[in-house]
């Protein structure tokens, strides 16, 4: 039987769900979790939210409503796997080991990161002001959500891609220095298709622009969030612009293609905005309000989605969390000292030589790329034949590596330094061959 593809999605527990939330994640990931040749793992990062929320009132309550909206919204807790990130601490031990592995250069690079310590130089302040050691090592942790269950598939938007290109280069690196308990090197599932609905103000629905509808609001008071949403000054009988429409956007999220076609028709025919707006409360109303019911019954006993959480995490760390960071442990070395000493997978991973391999693109042009394991350490541009890359491989294992070589890029998460290391232990297995063939020939 075909293993099931296991694909994680994380929720961080920072504020109340809105209904972009609902269009742009929970109801297309509930849809999802029905397939059944996925294994889901839906989990509330409370870890991660404490990266930007100092307010402990705030991180209880967001977990508690963030929790219940799943469920109303259709999350089965017996068909997938619910949790809260705080009660699997195999989480945490696992981001150290990760963290041991992880190079500084690349978490430097983060977007996240940069975009804070860019932000401090240009109001012309230390570049690490303000920032948190959380803030910078939010990618390990991430790394670790991911890697702890090996799940195959993340569900992420373009602006999430970096994060698990960042895993999978901490997975490679923990793999080639400990091959006895490998990752899984997971993959990016982009959300080219997503809905992203307009604010109240038009810009993207957002709790940092204030221009939110809450999912579960009061019927009175989603209907006066609804009539408030910035329009136009366009009078009834003049036709309005379809597709340029906040109104219109948000209706066409909830509506069918049936309903969608007859707006767009009456949005031609000159629609007035206050009618307009009568369709579209009564149409996200008609699909909230059964929700907003199993909602506010959750919300009502919150002791019951604590033993639910608490149930999740418990089945997983004993069906997947315990032994899996057992065995991490035992990798690394962090053994029982009764046991026989083995060789270390460390030792056994060094014993190999990185690579130098040449290839030819469909370009026509011929490449080369210093390999070690799995990673990428060094890749060249094209050549116009095998012999001028031949030459460049020649002149980088006689000189060495060259700090701003045009013709030459760094993998990625690669630090100068490792290279040269490469390039060292390249020499000395050269010096050894060289040495066993002289003493052969004596």
């Amino acid at each position: 039987m075909k293993k099931p593809t296991r694909v994680l999605t994380g929720i961080t527990t920072s504020g109340t769900p809105h209904l972009g939330n609902y269009v742009g994640a929970i109801r297309p990931a509930v849809a999802a979790s029905r397939d059944p040749g996925v294994e889901s793992f839906y989990f509330l990062a409370d870890y991660h939210a404490l990266i930007k929320v100092s307010d402990p009132a705030r991180v209880q309550r967001s977990t508690l409503e963030i929790a219940a909206a799943w469920l109303a919204c259709g999350l089965d807790p017996d068909q997938v796997w619910f949790y809260r990130q705080s009660d699997i601490p195999e989480i945490p031990e696992l981001t150290w080991l990760l963290t041991c592995v992880a190079g500084k250069g690349l978490l430097n690079r983060a977007h996240a990161y940069k975009a804070a310590t860019d932000r401090n130089r240009e109001l012309g302040e230390d570049e690490d002001a303000g920032i948190s050691a959380g803030l910078f090592m939010y990618p390990v942790l991430m790394a670790a959500d991911i890697l702890l269950f090996d799940a195959d598939k993340v569900p992420v938007g373009r602006d999430q891609v970096q994060h698990i290109e960042m895993a999978r280069d901490f997975a490679q690196r923990f793999n080639h220095l400990y091959p006895s308990a490998r990752f899984t090197l997971p993959e990016a599932a982009i959300e080219e298709h997503v809905a992203t609905l307009p604010g109240l103000d038009g810009r993207k629905m957002s709790k940092s622009y204030d221009n939110v509808i809450p999912l579960f609001a009061p019927t009175a008071q989603l209907r006066k969030l609804v009539y408030s949403i910035v329009t136009d000054s366009r009078e009834p009988g003049e036709p309005k612009d379809a597709e340029g429409s906040n109104v219109f956007q948000l209706y066409q999220a909830f509506a069918s293609a049936d309903e969608t076609a007859a707006m767009r028709a009456a949005f031609a025919d000159g629609i007035g905005w206050g009618d307009a707006k009568a369709r579209l409360f009564e149409r996200i109303d008609a699909e909230v309000a059964p929700l907003r019911e199993r909602y506010e019954a959750l919300m009502a006993h919150p002791g019951r989605i604590e033993e639910q959480l608490r149930d999740g995490a418990s089945r997983l760390r004993a069906r997947h969390a315990t032994a899996r960071l057992q065995a991490l442990r035992h990798a690394v070395g962090l053994r029982d000292l009764s046991t026989s000493p083995v060789e270390t997978s460390v030792a056994v991973a060094k014993s190999s030589v990185p690579l130098f391999k040449q290839y030819r693109e469909s370009d026509g042009c011929f490449h080369f790329k210093l390999v070690d394991g799995d990673r990428v350490l060094l890749q060249s541009a094209g050549f116009e034949s095998p012999k001028e890359a031949g030459r460049r491989i020649a002149t980088l294992r006689q000189e060495g590596f060259a700090a701003g070589d045009a013709a030459l890029q760094l993998g990625e998460g690669v630090d100068e330094s490792e290279v040269r290391e490469a390039l060292a232990a390249l020499a000395r297995a050269d010096a050894e061959k060289a040495r066993k063939a002289a003493a052969g020939g004596a």
